[in-house]
């Protein structure tokens, strides 16, 4: 009988959960008349001083208090339009500076509309855990104004008892920024940072390029170990542009700036990939879903370029018949490499399974769970898409696999299996 842990405690959406973004109006001339943009900086600066400390009053009232730094994003933000217009701002006073920043700003609800499909991993600082405890770094999903998926994170510690706790969230939350052009929208390799003073709790990684414009979905991170001996995180997202998909990779090494890098090659056009955590027989290996119903094993000379694939699982038993994938990186065991699956079964029920695949030639299973691990249940059932339980990834800690998952497309659980009792069901 499997030894499962379940968790009383959900992570769910939040509209209270906000940041401050730049609201991008449109630049250019229209012809000779000036830009929305010079059109609206020059109201500013007609403005009597007394009146212009008066407005910015009014925006801090409303604002000060539900965001961090507020008056030090308004000059940042200040600093960007200088740069597009070419403003002196010796001769502009901190307050005109501030309320023109604040006319380029808007307030975003980033998980108003849902939080769901985590992945977690050791966290990078493991300095004053006692024996037993591992901190851990979750990604989540999170979907907010116009259904736009972003990248949140949690901290949190899990101990060999199956217990967890969450390092709590702070007040305020940052965007990460990416430094860019403010006239051009990025296309292709994007760098991301996270603010200095914010916490990775913190911290949202919003769509920053055309191909990513609407949502950075389902993060599988993973902890890569290079033959060299160095280490990064590096996971793999599905890039949304309304569309259109795309996988890429996020690859971090101090989890202070973050690369967002399109992945290339006919099986980098699809969705649900999932990297190794090192290369096998001196090639990079990656699971995929290549035609939307079955498993394939992808090994690649390049982490950025992927074709082919041969098909590794495919719907075998009646909870997995409408479609299968992967449900995160494949985990390291000295039994052989632990995949976490999803199955859709009749009425598009969602589930989770396992397989087991050879440690040295993982294009061979050695078993595979015939009944689902997880699977929606009772109050698990409903949500924003109802009857669906997903992960993104899950880490080994000890003898017990901790799996955070989504619940309906709408909230994150959390449960811990016994390892030796998962494989004896295969």
């Amino acid at each position: 009988m499997l030894d499962l842990v379940t968790h009383s405690l959900r992570l769910k959406a939040d509209p209270s959960r906000v940041v401050v973004r730049p609201f991008h109006i449109a630049w250019a001339a229209n012809g000779t008349a000036p830009s929305r943009t010079e059109r609206l900086v020059k109201e500013v600066l007609d403005m009597s001083p007394g009146e212009a400390r008066t407005q910015l009053e009014i925006v801090l009232k409303d604002f000060e208090a539900r965001h961090w730094q507020t008056r030090r994003v308004f000059m940042t933000r200040y600093d960007e339009i200088e740069t597009l217009l070419g403003l002196d701002g010796a001769a502009i006073g901190d307050e005109k500076r501030q309320l023109i920043g604040a006319y380029f700003c808007h307030e975003y609800s980033y998980a108003a509309a849902a939080l769901m499909n985590p992945s977690a991993v050791p966290h990078y600082d493991q300095s004053g855990m006692p024996k037993g405890s591992l901190r851990i770094l979750m990604s989540l999903r999170a979907v907010g104004e116009g259904h736009i998926s972003s990248v949140a994170f949690r901290e949190g510690i899990i101990t060999d008892g199956s217990d967890m706790t969450l390092a709590p969230e702070p007040p305020f939350a940052t965007a990460a920024d990416a430094h860019e052009d403010e006239e051009h929208i990025p296309e292709g390799p994007v760098t991301v940072y996270r603010h200095r003073d914010s916490t990775l709790s913190g911290t949202v990684i919003f769509p920053i390029t055309k191909a990513q414009s609407n949502g950075l979905e389902d993060l599988r991170i993973c902890h890569f170990h290079h033959d060299d001996g160095s280490q990064e995180w590096i996971g793999t997202y599905t890039a949304y542009n309304g569309s259109q998909i795309q996988s890429e990779l996020l690859r971090t090494r101090d989890w202070r700036s973050f690369d967002l890098v399109p992945m290339t090659g006919g099986a980098a056009r699809n969705k649900g990939m999932a990297l190794f955590p090192r290369k096998i027989g001196g090639r990079y290996m990656m699971l995929g879903r290549q035609d939307g119903e079955n498993i394939f094993l992808h090994s690649s000379d390049s982490i950025t370029h992927w074709e082919g694939g041969e098909k590794l699982l495919t719907p075998l038993y009646p909870w997995e018949l409408v479609q299968m994938g992967n449900c995160g990186p494949p985990i390291e065991l000295d039994e052989g490499w632990l995949v976490l699956t999803h199955g859709v079964g009749a009425m598009r029920k969602y589930s989770i399974g396992a397989a087991l695949l050879d440690k040295h030639d993982p294009s061979k299973v050695i078993g595979r769970t015939p009944e689902p691990i997880l699977a929606a249940a009772d109050q698990d059932r409903e949500g924003y898409v109802p009857n669906v339980v997903y992960t993104c990834g899950a880490l080994r800690h000890g003898d017990k696999l901790f799996i955070p998952y989504g619940v309906a497309d709408s909230s994150v659980a959390f449960a811990f299996v016994d390892i030796e009792s998962l494989l004896e069901l295969m």
